[in-house]
């Protein structure tokens, strides 16, 4: 394959109106010629972090959580919990880096220090991912399906959720919502 997008934000096209993926933005965090791999960033479930470590019986003192919402983060294994952050002092025990300032861990170790001084300045917690087979996003990418973007930090922490997908856009000089429904090829 001849460039990966990991670490780059896929935008969902108004065209993907009916689809499961309308106006999500997802973080791509792995995409290689066996497929890719990526979180939607932007879909603010009703479960807060609180509630969600509660049900893992897992001890947080940080007040912060009862008012961060956990991110439905794609369709495959929404059971699955995932957190993509920044640097952190301590070490987890599964993190992958992903760039230079973006790692994503599944071990749940890293939910007892969100939102404590032991904890990464910026955190967002998803369950599920979003997943593409070799060649399937390409072929989407194709049919106009995404913009794409490379990803930035404050974007992707700063950005509050229901923002990101109309800021995603902006940040290439688009303004989605003035794109029609349907693209052509010349």
């Amino acid at each position: 394959m001849e460039s990966s997008l990991q670490n780059h934000f896929l935008i969902a096209m108004p065209a993907l109106a009916d689809s499961f993926f309308y106006r999500s933005v997802i973080y791509l965090c792995e995409h290689d010629k066996n497929g890719a791999m990526g979180l939607i960033i932007n879909r603010p479930t009703r479960v807060m972090l609180e509630e969600l470590l509660s049900h893992l019986h897992i001890e947080n003192p940080s007040e912060s959580i009862k008012n961060t919402p956990v991110l439905f983060g794609g369709p495959v294994q929404k059971g699955q919990g995932m957190v993509i952050h920044d640097q952190a002092q301590s070490p987890w025990k599964s993190s992958l880096q992903l760039s230079d300032d973006v790692i994503l861990t599944t071990s749940t170790d890293i939910l007892e220090a969100i939102g404590t001084d032991e904890g990464p300045s910026n955190a967002l917690v998803t369950l599920g991912y979003a997943g593409w087979s070799a060649g399937q996003l390409e072929e989407e990418l194709m049919e106009n399906s995404w913009l794409t973007v490379p990803a930035s930090h404050e974007l992707l922490f700063t950005t509050p959720a229901e923002q990101r997908w109309q800021a995603a856009a902006k940040s290439i000089g688009v303004d989605i919502n003035l794109m029609s429904n349907f693209a052509g090829h010349s």
